[in-house]
């Protein structure tokens, strides 16, 4: 073994590792993008474009097309067209079919995919490489088995496509939510126009070049890149039948205004501020684990990440001392790097809003306690945080964050934590850590949200649907539940 390849030990005992950087000789990302419409990449009509940055070294990735109103209704035009024309026309066994091969195709270029997922949106490389890619491809092969059998789907009750489907998806995972919106929409028979986050572009415009490879009909997916505005103009374009958003829910509200009073379907999953429940009879160290899996490995900047901890009171200072040392010895750096834990904040815009309630956490009286990184000199990086000696009132624990803060609180009864839980205008998700069964099941039925974990904590499956209360949404994604979002219910005769 070569001495640059062997860990090192420094003086505190504490093993550094060699660097594992994954290799990016074999990816393919163009200068320059523009507009997927109509089956073909075409300049956008604006002739503005915008830069996509590499958040770990503020590098300049590629050009990507701004699309103004003219381009969006152009790309409605196009998914309206190919939806009367072709795709609601088409044999759902033979749309299943395609998006079987989309799938397919993905899976084939599941490494360059995780690669460019990483530089453009600074998760680390593990993170994109065993769960977000996988989950995408696996989406699409799940509601590509549904395509041909809606008609079992809803028993009693027969559907029909809606048309043309809107859908906007956030910087956080933009290739597997691109797949949670596409996929369903396709099976059900409608055409999509999408429009990913102005951070996050790059991989859904890969997921462009294999839809134009997969050679589905032209049209029956366009995917527009843009900012807010883009955004706004795809929401209220007139020929749009369905709109469907992941995002905060300040802008989730906008959209329930704008839509008011047309006749346009839509979901909605928006923000979320889980609680993550520990009782004083669960495997302490099982727990500590999923905590730093829920909040800090993915940089908070998850809608279900769990930022608010309770704690039996018994074995709270157990479980906080337990949690410093594992976040202090957690690999903050390159997202490339196989070794690293905490990849980069998203943009500098999402850093100042974390840096913002960083502050505020300190100023409403709370202890904060960050972990020991060096902190690179370039991109946007903040050190897993995390905040004691707070209460209900404190807008860290109110608030979303979308970052690697963690606000702690103490509990002594089980009906106490589960009023603290539901204590929020949020209703996403939730997790509990326990022994007992009978816990889980009094924990799980009594807190308003949609997914409650059990001894484990982000844990997802195509089969399985996904969805909020309260402030966090509206419908639900993945599972057959999935599906009736983008299907009109006709009664049988």
């Amino acid at each position: 073994m070569s001495k640059n390849s062997k860990a090192k030990k420094n003086s505190s005992t504490t093993w550094q590792y060699s660097n594992a950087l994954e290799s990016v000789d074999h990816i393919s990302i163009s200068p320059i993008y523009n507009l997927y419409i109509g089956g073909k990449f075409v300049k956008p009509l604006t002739k503005k474009y915008f830069n996509s940055i590499n958040p770990a070294n503020e590098k300049k990735l590629a050009e990507i097309a701004l699309a103004g109103k003219s381009d969006v209704n152009k790309a409605v035009l196009a998914a309206r067209s190919a939806y009367d024309n072709v795709w609601c026309r088409m044999d759902s066994a033979e749309r299943g079919k395609y998006i079987y091969r989309i799938a397919r195709l993905i899976q084939e270029k599941s490494r360059e995919l995780a690669i460019i997922e990483s530089l453009d949106g600074g998760k680390p490389i593990r993170e994109s490489r065993d769960i977000d890619i996988p989950l995408a491809a696996a989406h699409f092969f799940y509601y590509a088995g549904w395509a041909d059998k809606l008609d079992y789907v809803f028993p009693g009750r027969k559907t029909s496509s809606i048309g043309v489907a809107g859908q906007i998806i956030p910087w956080n995972f933009p290739l597997l939510m691109a797949a949670w919106k596409i996929a369903p929409a396709l099976a059900s028979g409608n055409t999509v126009v999408l429009k990913p986050a102005e951070s996050t572009p790059l991989t859904a415009l890969k997921l462009a070049e294999i839809i134009q490879e997969s050679d589905l009909p032209p049209g029956v997916v366009n995917i527009i890149t843009g900012d807010g505005t883009t955004g706004e103009l795809l929401v209220n374009n007139t020929k749009v039948d369905k709109i469907a958003f992941t995002g905060s829910t300040e802008v989730g509200k906008i959209i329930i205004k704008s839509l008011a009073g047309s006749k346009k379907k839509y979901s909605l999953e928006l923000g979320g501020k889980a609680a993550n429940i520990i009782c004083e009879d669960a495997s302490i160290d099982q727990a500590v684990e999923g905590i730093i899996n829920s909040i800090f490995f993915n940089q908070g900047h998850v809608c279900c990440a769990g930022s608010r901890l309770y704690v039996q009171e018994s074995i709270s200072n157990q479980i906080i001392s337990k949690l410093k040392n594992r976040m202090d010895h957690l690999i903050l750096g390159d997202p490339l790097d196989k070794n690293t834990d905490i990849g980069a904040i998203n943009s500098n815009a999402q850093l100042k809003k974390i840096k913002m309630y960083l502050d505020l956490g300190k100023n409403e009286g709370g202890i904060i306690y960050q972990s020991k990184h060096s902190i690179p000199k370039k991109g946007y990086w903040c050190a897993p945080t995390l905040f004691t000696d707070i209460s209900q009132s404190h807008r860290i624990v109110q608030e979303e964050i979308f970052g690697p803060v963690l606000a702690i609180q103490t509990f002594r009864t089980i009906d106490e934590v589960i009023a603290k839980a539901n204590n929020t205008p949020y209703g996403l998700s939730g997790g509990v850590w326990t022994d007992k069964g009978s816990k889980i099941f009094q924990i799980s039925k009594e807190i308003r949200a949609g997914v409650i974990w059990a001894n484990t904590f982000n844990i997802f499956d195509p089969t399985s649907p996904f969805g909020g209360y309260k402030e966090s949404g509206i419908g639900r994604e993945g599972g057959l539940e999935g599906i009736s979002p983008y299907v009109n219910f006709i009664n049988r005769t």
